[in-house]
């Protein structure tokens, strides 16, 4: 067996399907899937049961745990020289496992991972909150690496390589089998977990490299309401993870928050020169363009959101709600880190301490 793919699951058996049924169009199948229930309420159970001909398909339910120790659950009934790592809300694409198996005999590495990419069946909010997730003007550059494929030239990330160095993500990541359980696999962080745990692989030694061709389509939340919770816990990873792996932290980690104090000091600053025009009217023009040039840099950025977004899906709606979308992931992300940062640096809390319920016991 060269493949073991492991999905860890929690409440999503329309995913999986999804998920299944585009595993079973694979160029290449040598491979197995393990899908680990995490303690559904919804199972997906049924689900599994229609692909038990057509893929080599493993179910498992268990305890409500985390996906990290999902994942570890899984690898240790895995029985292929590597192990892939899909969330249940991804599809790929018929060649994804060629591409991997491509480049692995073209050049062997212990660990890999792909990008991500919007599919055109995605709502217009996917879409949106895919843009913000891959896009240069938002945080593509911080998470490493290069789209592949038609769907993905577009869309996908372009332009983390030159940013920060590429770490394997958790929605699409490969390693070698022997090298996960001689790691010990994922920790029991709840977020950011998958980058701890490629900061271990490369730490250890391991040699890891982007696949660009082994892309996904990734879903990702449903709704900006819960795009700003996973977002906000990705600031609190952040803070974590410089703790536990020391100059981990570059620049392109601070932008987020950075973004977030420049917005709410511009909204202050034009905040005071409204009140300013009211109480101190000999100046009137004065505060009155204190009032509003704060403002210019906020809708530049927004614009340029609008029109980058618009053109790639040809939509002016997805344009309008991938600005929506890149303000809540940069300012859900900064407001996380400063908790974060608060919690831990000013505070001195430990991780557990400052945010037990962002870790599974």
């Amino acid at each position: 067996m060269q493949y073991s793919i492991i999905v860890p699951v929690y409440n999503r058996p329309d995913e999986v399907d999804e998920l299944l049924d585009s595993l079973t169009r694979q160029a290449y199948t040598d491979f197995e899937v393990l899908i680990v229930e995490d303690g559904s309420a919804t199972p997906c159970r049924t689900v599994c049961d229609k692909y038990a001909g057509r893929l080599n398909l493993k179910y498992f339910f268990k305890d409500n745990s985390g996906p990290g120790q999902s994942r570890n659950y899984g690898a240790q009934r895995a029985q292929g020289e590597y192990i892939i790592i899909l969330d249940s809300d991804v599809v790929v694409p018929d060649g994804y496992l060629r591409a991997i198996d491509e480049e692995l005999k073209a050049s062997p590495c212990d660990a890999f991972g792909g990008a991500d990419a919007s599919h055109p069946s995605f709502t217009p909010v996917q879409k949106a909150i895919s843009y913000s997730m891959t896009s240069f003007f938002t945080t593509g550059g911080i998470r490493g690496g290069k789209a592949g494929g038609k769907s993905s030239a577009k869309q996908g990330n372009t332009t983390g390589a030159a940013l920060d160095k590429f770490y394997p993500r958790s929605y699409n990541m490969g390693i070698r089998r022997t090298v996960y359980h001689q790691l010990g696999g994922f920790s029991k962080m709840r977020f950011g977990e998958d980058i701890d745990f490629s900061y271990r692989i490369v730490e250890a030694g391991y040699s890891s490299r982007l696949f660009p061709e082994a892309w996904v389509w990734h879903k990702r939340r449903t709704d900006l309401k819960k795009f700003f919770r996973q977002v906000y816990n990705s600031g609190i990873a952040r803070i974590n993870l410089e703790k536990r792996h020391p100059g981990t932290m570059k620049i392109v980690h601070l932008l987020p928050m950075l973004f977030t104090v420049g917005v709410i000091a511009l909204v202050l600053i034009s905040a005071v020169g409204r009140a300013l025009m009211y109480w101190n009217s000999e100046n009137f023009w004065l505060w009155y363009w204190v009032c509003l040039t704060p403002w210019l840099p906020i809708l530049l950025y927004s614009g340029m959101i609008f029109a980058d977004s618009s053109l790639q899906h040809k939509s002016p709606k997805i344009g309008t709600l991938s600005v929506a979308a890149a303000f809540v992931q940069l300012m859900g992300y900064g407001f996380g880190f400063l908790e974060a940062w608060w919690k831990r640096c000013v505070r001195g809390k430990d991780e557990f301490q400052a945010f037990e319920k962002t870790f599974y016991k």
